[in-house]
């Protein structure tokens, strides 16, 4: 994959407070693309990063429906992945890339 694809798959670091505590035990969560599998998600964080990943689990948030000018729409879709990190790697996600 050249950069690109790779910035397709991961979309932006997710910086909550459980992120935060996450990240104590060697973890990063990214928002990813919705298609994206977990050797994708892989590739892409050791590729942009040049880290060694352990273990990437995912999950996907359903989007809620809201109220909009009065009118219900939908938010969409969100797919998360924790990226489990090789002990001695990390990414720091506050600099930017």
């Amino acid at each position: 994959m050249n950069k690109a694809e790779l910035y397709d798959v991961i979309r932006k670091p997710v910086i909550t407070e459980k992120a935060t505590m996450a990240s104590e035990a060697n973890a990063v969560v990214f928002e990813v693309a919705i298609g994206s599998t977990k050797p994708q998600i892989r590739e892409a964080v050791e590729g942009l990063f040049g880290v060694k990943v352990k273990a990437v689990n995912t999950s996907i948030t359903k989007g809620k429906v809201k109220k909009f000018r009065g009118r219900p729409g939908r938010r969409k879709d969100v797919k998360k992945a924790y990226v489990t990190l090789e002990e001695g790697n990390t990414i720091d996600v506050t600099t930017g890339l």
